[in-house]
């Protein structure tokens, strides 16, 4: 079953916390630095959502187009690109793994926070891949269930469960993969998957403790220049250890394995 009416409101969070917005911030900064837009360049954002990444890369000078199933979250993409006063992208709805565009018809592919969304994932980066160019570059930025908070907190409570007799609360854990969700990933996985189809040159982390219990309460304690400094300093681990950071990126040149006659939108 596929919900094309669907607009996340069950997902993205209506509160936010201190290490949440670092974590959103870096991914989404990140990501959009490694898929190199600027003027003159063509860059796509697979499952684009409401289309604020889709938008930021059209204010750094792309041609930028938003390709996304959802007829609810393409409407409000294009409702909230009428009122901008700036360039906007295109918007263009599309499954993942059939992409309405020729070959190597982009300079860049981006794709964050949606692959474990999609039922085909490897047939997903397969296409980001075939519409984009040779040097062009494919960024990948997905959730890290096997990250250290994850860990930490799974250990915890069985802790709890096991030795201490303790019920836990019902509801979904932040280290129990949603129910929308087709694909647990690590980072394994996420590598494997992702060199199928192409050649990576970069594979880092974004963020470390995200959701570990008493986190976010204990951050928005500190002092402001503390707690960005504590943020940046477990981030810049997480860089190097993106086995155990909340987010990992995944970037590359597309292989070409296959060809394809899909015709340009």
């Amino acid at each position: 079953m596929v919900d094309l009416d669907r607009d996340m409101s069950d997902v993205v969070p209506t509160g936010t916390t201190r290490d949440s917005e670092y974590l959103f911030a870096r991914m989404t900064g990140r990501t959009l630095e490694l898929a190199r837009p600027g003027r003159g360049t063509r860059v796509l954002d697979v499952a684009s959502g409401f289309g604020q990444d889709a938008m930021a890369l059209s204010q750094r000078g792309s041609w930028a187009v938003g390709a996304e199933p959802s007829q609810r979250m393409s409407g409000l993409a294009r409702l909230q690109s009428e009122q901008a006063s700036d360039r906007t992208p295109d918007w263009v709805r599309s499954w993942s793994d059939a992409l309405p565009f020729r070959d190597a018809s982009f300079d860049g592919v981006i794709c964050k926070g949606a692959l474990d969304h999609f039922d085909r994932p490897l047939e997903a980066i397969a296409e980001m891949a075939r519409v984009t160019r040779c040097e062009g570059r494919v960024v990948l930025a997905i959730a890290n269930f096997e990250s250290l908070s994850c860990r930490v907190a799974r250990g915890l409570d069985r802790f709890k469960e096991t030795w201490l007799g303790r019920r836990l609360p019902r509801g979904r854990r932040h280290y129990d993969v949603p129910s929308d969700h087709f694909t647990r990933y690590e980072i394994e996985l996420m590598r494997e998957q992702a060199h199928a189809s192409l050649e990576l040159d970069v594979v880092e982390g974004i963020s470390m403790a995200w959701g570990m219990p008493g986190w976010s309460r204990s951050v928005d304690r500190l002092p402001p220049p503390v707690a960005q400094s504590t943020l940046n300093g477990l981030d810049r681990m997480a860089r190097l250890l993106p086995g155990l950071s909340d987010v990992v990126i995944l970037a590359g040149r597309p292989r070409r394995v296959r060809k394809s006659s899909m015709i340009s939108a």
